[in-house]
């Protein structure tokens, strides 16, 4: 069974880049998505895990707000080079 990490969006906001889709892999603290802020500042969503992604919510031109759920991965409990 796996475990699941869910990607919430760090700030309220307008999605402008994402860098990931459903069945990709993605590494620890890889960029996954570009949050615009309404004082213009650009956050970067990461996560801590690497793993596959199972779920995207979003897409660019959304609007987001805090604690909203971008995506979700599936962690890959395989250590790695960095663990």
């Amino acid at each position: 069974m796996g475990y699941y990490r869910i990607i919430d969006s760090l700030a309220d906001g307008i999605v402008e880049e994402v860098f990931i889709k459903e069945g990709s892999f993605v590494y620890e603290w890889e960029p996954l998505f570009l949050i615009k802020t309404p004082n213009g500042a650009i956050r970067k969503v990461e996560q801590g895990v690497s793993g596959i992604i199972s779920r995207v919510n979003v897409k660019p031109g959304d609007n987001v707000f805090s604690m909203m759920t971008l995506a979700v991965i599936e962690e890959d409990l395989l250590p790695s080079g960095c663990d």
